[in-house]
């Protein structure tokens, strides 16, 4: 199944060096920075959580306090963990101090950071032992109950109440899918703070909240059981919150989030500063839970033509596998996204679709692909829909892909019908059983269309990521060679909360992390 198409082996060779000078030049640019995203995140793992009288986050309260003060440079972990030591508190209670104005923490004396690291170390232990505790309860659901088979069955709800999608989201497990997605509300990327409680008014989808989270995973498990099978929950660590989600879906069992820092510059306008230095911290946190990430190359062939931008979602997957790599993930966490989304009028456009799928497939054999259904031609005609998403699960397992988000008619409404959803589950059934091994029988012409699409496509994405090697991803994303989209340094949201390290800041969640995802066994638990 690897090897079906013929692939130029030093082209391969040339975009993964390309890729990984891109994202060393990345790495050198956000590496000296962090930003209040960040901070909160470290908030979060040392335990405080809750709000204000206002509604504020506490963690939010702490870090604009600091950040003020112009002392956020340090990190937050330095000026938690040098309070608590001087007052006997815990962080949570610190944090209430500083929240009801009891408390400055920069009137107390600041003890030199060298003098703390083993305390700060100590806390940052305690803290990721709650993520250990849920990483191990996984492995012992999996271990009892199995997974679905791949492509495992991806579908959504959202109602935008978490009540409602989780009547929605066990059906759905009942009919038999295999991984449930809560699609986040309309506009949460863009909010620089993470909403408390169980919300019940969404609209597109339902607010990502811990609570939320608890809710879900609780009756998630609860089917699981039910139907003899482990049921994956996945959500959003995307936006200006990206690192904060990662850590809330860790602590609650998440199993997979989509985690794309370009997706929100191209798509959301989230300054590419922030947001990469987002990336960086949450697919550390994502690597330490065993969570897989999906990326999202398949919305660059919503505004971009598929066959002439094809290239553009290769060499993005490139890129995308090496920034995930420096982060410590595996290559079974990184469910890469693609799409099929040639257009249907196109002569032999199943074939270009099979070239793309299988080049995908052979070029990060060992990666869970994530495979997107068509939605740029979905069509009003029902039944011409129902084919199209039939013939994408067709090539799905004719390519062997890891994760299959079904297509459903209703797609483009809010909340799909619950109907659609199992008629999109039973489509997929149908195909794959009865299809199950055709990718086995199957060679291509060496002189096809197949063969010869695939070589074109990995041909531009070389040379594309050789382009982008010269001028850096940061100017790329300026020219636009993504999803024909512009976007500048220094523009976009969320820029005001790119932070320069001190020359002492010491993260500890980060360093300890990093250390145990690249020690960990590289076999994997996937």
């Amino acid at each position: 199944m690897t090897d079906k198409l013929k692939i130029d082996q030093d082209l391969v060779r040339r975009a993964r060096e390309s890729a990984e000078s891109i994202a060393d030049g990345v790495m050198a640019l956000i590496t000296p920075k962090t930003t209040v995203s960040v901070e909160r995140t470290v908030g979060r793992l040392l335990g405080i959580d809750g709000v204000n009288g206002e509604g504020v986050p506490l963690v939010n309260v702490l870090v604009d306090n600091l950040l003020e003060k112009g002392v956020l440079s340090h990190g937050l972990t330095y000026w938690i963990v040098n309070g608590c030591e001087q007052l006997g508190l815990t962080p949570q209670k610190l944090a209430e101090e500083v929240s009801s104005g009891r408390l400055d923490l920069t009137a107390l004396k600041p003890l030199p950071v060298h003098s703390l690291k083993d305390k700060m170390e100590e806390y940052a232990q305690r803290g990721l032992d709650r993520i250990r505790k849920r990483v191990e309860e996984r492995r012992k659901f999996i271990q009892r109950l199995g997974k679905g088979k791949a492509p495992e069955l991806y579908v959504i709800v959202a109602t935008g109440n978490i009540y409602e999608d989780v009547i929605q989201a066990q059906t759905a497990a009942r009919n038999g899918a295999d991984i449930i997605a809560v699609i986040r509300t309309t506009g949460q990327s863009l909010l620089d703070y993470v909403p408390y409680g169980a919300t019940t008014e969404g609209f597109g989808g339902t607010y990502a909240t811990q609570e939320n989270f608890r809710i879900m995973r609780k009756a998630l498990d609860e089917v699981s059981e039910e139907v003899g099978r482990y049921i994956q929950l996945v959500n959003y660590c995307s936006g200006l919150c990206m690192p904060e989600i990662a850590a809330m879906g860790a602590m609650e069992r998440l199993d997979m989030m989509l985690n794309d820092a370009l997706y929100g510059i191209l798509f959301r306008d989230i300054n590419m500063q922030r947001t990469l230095i987002d990336q960086n911290f949450s697919r550390i946190i994502n690597g330490f839970a065993e969570i897989i990430i999906n990326t999202g190359e398949d919305n660059y062939l919503t505004t971009a033509d598929a066959i002439e931008e094809g290239h553009t979602v290769i060499a993005s997957q490139f890129i995308n596998e090496k920034l995930g790599l420096l982060a410590g993930l595996k290559p079974q966490q990184l469910g890469l996204g693609h799409a099929f989304e040639i257009n249907p009028d196109v002569e032999n456009g199943l074939l270009y679709e099979i070239a793309q799928a299988q080049l995908s497939r052979q070029l990060f054999s060992q990666s869970p692909l994530k495979y997107m259904p068509p939605t740029k031609y979905m069509t009003g005609n029902i039944f011409k829909g129902y084919l199209q998403n039939g013939l994408f699960n067709l090539t799905s397992i004719m390519t062997n892909q890891g994760i299959q988000l079904l297509g459903m008619l209703t797609e483009a409404i809010h909340t799909p019908y619950m109907h659609d959803r199992y008629l999109a589950i039973e489509n997929a059934k149908y195909v794959m059983n009865t299809a199950r091994n055709l990718g086995d029988e199957i060679i291509f012409r060496e002189d096809g269309i197949i063969q010869k699409r695939a070589e074109e496509v990995l041909t531009k994405a070389v040379e594309l990521l050789e382009e982008i090697k010269r001028i850096g991803l940061f100017t790329a994303l300026e020219r636009g060679y993504f999803a024909n989209i512009k976007r500048t340094i220094d523009g976009g949201k969320g820029l005001e909360g790119v932070i320069n390290k001190c020359e002492d800041y010491y993260n500890p969640f980060e360093e300890i992390m990093k250390r145990e995802n690249f020690q960990r066994d590289k076999g994997g638990s996937f």
